[in-house]
């Protein structure tokens, strides 16, 4: 038989050494905690970018990005926002969030 010759045996195993060592490097590489936490600051990031824009779009206050080298005191040269109202929204959201919970909690018992 073919499968029986040492040689291509011997090649086939490092072979699959080879793919498998990849694999063990890639799982590792994936799951150290370094990379975890880049991911997740990413993540993080993007949300936050992401709420900040749609934040600013319904006070119609257009975001503008910000170096931290520039004039911090100057950020807001126009017309600094108005930000009570998304204080009070979020105030808002998080009473009612925390009624639904203790209601649901009640519920159960």
């Amino acid at each position: 038989m073919a499968d029986t010759d040492p040689d291509e045996l011997e090649r086939r195993i490092a072979r699959t050494r080879a793919e498998l060592a990849e694999t063990v490097d890639a799982i590792a590489d994936r799951v150290s905690p370094k990379r975890v936490a880049e991911r997740t600051v990413s993540d993080v990031k993007s949300r936050a970018t992401h709420f900040v824009a749609s934040v600013g779009d319904a006070l119609g206050v257009t975001p503008r990005p910000v170096e931290a080298g520039e004039h911090p005191d100057e950020m807001w040269e126009e017309e600094r926002p108005d930000l009570a109202p998304v204080l009070i929204g979020i105030g808002a959201v998080l009473v009612v969030g925390a009624a639904i919970v203790l209601w649901r909690r009640r519920r159960r018992r």
